[in-house]
């Protein structure tokens, strides 16, 4: 048995502040080949997860936060932002289900941020994500400010339709 305790939680978000993306997974599956790939996954504010999608049919992921606060964006096909999440351990939402081929990405609304992390296997990270030309890759110049206007996507994408 594997065991999810705050020690752990602790430790994995020490990892992500010491990376240089700023995040960090801790797999409690063995290799990428078995059936379903377990994990938490430690992001902070600064960490950039380019929008993307799964393209296998039946890849599903499954995000149930921890700690901290997560952002989640979906997207249209041309990159407009269809809707958003914000997943919180005490709030009204704590996971989310994202089936497979649906644009989207998560990010770190609170230091701290640890989320859990399920989805099918086996994993190949070959083809594993499709990116949209429409985002900017990790790293890419600009990067960072993009995931600022991803952030402002997150709080605009709940307000409620009559204060937009």
């Amino acid at each position: 048995m594997q065991l999810i305790t705050d020690v752990l939680l602790d430790e994995v978000t020490a990892r992500a502040r010491a990376s240089a993306r700023r995040r960090h997974m801790h797999n409690f599956h063995g290799d990428y080949t078995e059936p379903v790939q377990r994990m938490l996954n430690a992001l902070e504010p600064e960490s950039y997860i380019a929008p993307h999608r799964h393209p296998d049919p039946g890849k599903v992921e499954v995000f149930v936060a921890l700690r901290g606060r997560l952002g989640v964006l979906e997207f249209e096909d041309a990159g407009t932002v269809r809707r958003g999440f914000v997943l919180e351990p005490n709030g009204p939402t704590h996971g989310i289900e994202i089936p497979a081929a649906v644009w989207h990405t998560i990010l770190a609304l609170a230091p701290g941020t640890v989320v859990y992390e399920v989805k099918p296997g086996p994993y190949d990270p070959a083809r594993a994500k499709e990116h949209p030309a429409w985002a900017l890759p990790e790293g890419a110049p600009g990067a960072a400010a993009y995931l600022e206007r991803l952030r402002a996507a997150v709080a605009a994408a709940l307000l409620p339709a009559a204060a937009t």
